[in-house]
């Protein structure tokens, strides 16, 4: 038979024991803590009609979509890419609420490409948001849940980065840009390419040509947000998205190892609309968690509502926590006496893992990840180390 029919797609893999109990055990601590600060679950559908799911996202989103025809409507479908606009969805769409509403959410999403050359096209998406407050500490709150999943966790010494698309975007209103050159400048940005934002920003006047370039030097502690209030134009919504950063870098600051102010970050650019940010732990290559405001999204949906949130890709998560200690089972006779019935019974209310040995496995027995077992001893039956007496 041709194993090659049993190859999965590339960057797609199959999640086996233990790293599959270990995943679950990870997103019941996380959804537990979220459920003990007021987010309730939500679990939205894998797939949606395309519309749906792509509205008020941006372009991004569309190109790391799997799309379908649906058999039934004729219809396109796609598969998500993220859950975030779907929970968006339901917040303004379906719950109706008027004040302040917290969700959270776990489940897999699918991408057409992967993000990296070593990231998967199946991330295991878990994130909490909130709706329906429109100042910094809603913010605050949001990055303070995220820190507090990442240190129950097990990770230490986490990075923050911060940032606001606010910036950016005011200083591309008063210059007046086209969608065209503000495309070209954002790009620019994210790569840092100063000179290219040097020839881009040459027709632009003085003092807003000079305020882009400096964008990319904006980056450091704290004393950022001093020297940009002092060297970017005094916009209103410059000078708003300085004191929104000031509000979470005073309440952040004792919270992470370190917490870098970067005000060139435009991440999610086309999505977000607000402070943005990125949380990274030693050891890994890419952001552990990421998040930021996304006021409008809920506009597309026929209600705009103020919202924040963040997400984490549970699977890279796991493999930067420190290991669990996970108790083996205890290997049990197979058998129907009553008395035997009763402990395993016990056993198992106790939390223990209780594995049936039945007949004719003898010589496999180690693979049923057991190290004790239930033995006779006297009228009863006791606990002791596999193969022990």
């Amino acid at each position: 038979m041709n194993a090659r029919r049993w190859l999965l797609p590339e960057y797609v893999e199959d999640i086996l024991p233990p790293e599959a109990q270990r995943l679950e055990g990870l997103r019941a601590r996380l959804l537990d803590l979220f459920a003990s600060h007021g987010y309730q679950l939500v679990a939205p559908p894998l797939l949606e009609y395309l519309e749906s799911l792509l509205t008020g996202t941006g372009h991004d989103l569309d190109l790391r979509t799997f799309k379908l025809v649906d058999q039934l409507s004729g219809r396109t479908l796609g598969v998500r890419a993220d859950i975030t606009p779907q929970v968006a969805r339901i917040d303004a769409h379906l719950l109706n609420r008027e004040g302040v509403t917290r969700l959270c959410y776990c489940g897999s999403v699918l991408h057409a490409v992967p993000a990296g050359t070593a990231r998967t096209r199946e991330p295991l998406q878990l994130g909490a948001e909130l709706y329906g407050h429109a100042g910094p500490e809603s913010d605050v709150e949001i990055q303070r849940l995220m820190l507090e999943a990442l240190e129950a966790a097990g990770l230490s010494g986490v990075h923050l980065d911060l940032g606001h698309v606010g910036l950016f975007r005011a200083l591309a209103l008063a210059a007046k840009l086209d969608e065209g050159l503000e495309a070209a400048l954002f790009q620019s940005l994210q790569r840092k390419d100063v000179p290219e934002l040097r020839e881009l920003t040459t027709g632009l006047p003085a003092a807003l040509r000079d305020a882009v370039r400096l964008l990319p030097s904006l980056y450091g502690g704290p004393e950022v947000l001093e020297a940009a209030a002092e060297r970017l134009p005094p916009l209103p919504e410059v000078l708003r998205s300085l004191a929104e950063l000031r509000v979470l870098v005073k309440a952040l600051e004792g919270q992470v190892s370190e917490l870098l102010v970067d005000l060139a970050e435009l991440r999610g650019y086309h999505y977000h609309s607000g402070a943005v940010f990125a949380a990274y732990a030693p050891g890994g290559a890419n952001a552990v968690a990421l998040g930021g405001r996304y006021d409008e999204v809920g506009r597309a949906f026929g209600r705009a509502r103020p919202a924040t949130g963040f997400s984490i890709d549970l699977r890279e998560l796991a493999a930067l926590s420190p290991a669990q200690h996970r108790r083996r089972g205890i290997l049990a006779p197979w058998g129907d006496e009553a008395a035997l019935a009763k402990e395993v019974a016990r056993l198992r209310a106790a939390g223990e893992v209780v594995v049936a040995d039945l007949p004719g496995h003898h010589d496999s027995r180690h693979e049923l990840d057991c190290d004790r077992e239930l033995v006779r001893h006297g009228d009863g039956w006791r606990v002791v180390a596999l193969g022990g007496a």
